[in-house]
């Protein structure tokens, strides 16, 4: 009896053992099991996550496109722009310039037209000098020709001023 009692214990023993490790087993395949459930919501939110991330990504390249053709069309401006302020500078040198020489000629035309007129007065007063000269050479030779004249005809007393004939 002594080796069917052994033999019981050590299969109730056996069985124990084998109870225990079904029962760890069973233990560690929830654990498993419910770890696994944890990192496929883990993973799922991460895509999510990652879906997110690229399509803000893809919003910001095509923002990043679109600044991209404003800055090259406001660089093309600039370039115009600068073009353009180039060419205002040149036009405007060249009006100052000409400006200049319009103002030299101004001053030039002035002082000629001062001298023509200082020319024009000293001309006239030596023309009127002339004048009153020759006109008391005329009344000189008037008077001259008057002493000799006869005054009975008409003629020289209009020459000499005279209005009635002597009688």
């Amino acid at each position: 009896m002594k080796p069917a009692v052994v033999l019981v214990g050590l299969s109730v023993a056996v069985m124990a053992v084998m109870v225990f490790q079904a029962v760890r087993q069973e233990l560690n395949l929830r654990s498993l099991r419910t770890r696994m459930v944890e990192n496929s919501a883990a993973v799922k939110r991460k895509e999510e996550a990652i879906i997110e991330v690229k399509n803000k990504i893809q919003t910001l390249k095509t923002t990043l496109a679109s600044v991209n053709a404003k800055m090259d069309e406001l660089k093309t401006k600039k370039a115009d722009t600068e073009k353009a302020t180039q060419e205002l500078d040149a036009s405007l040198q060249t009006c100052n310039s000409e400006k200049a020489a319009t103002e030299k000629k101004k001053t030039e035309v002035a002082e000629a037209l001062t001298k023509l007129k200082a020319d024009h007065e000293e001309a006239k007063n030596k023309a009127e000098a002339d004048i009153q000269g020759l006109k008391q050479q005329i009344l000189d030779r008037d008077k001259a020709i008057c002493a000799f004249a006869d005054t009975t005809k008409e003629e020289a007393r209009k020459l000499c001023g005279i209005s009635e004939a002597p009688k």
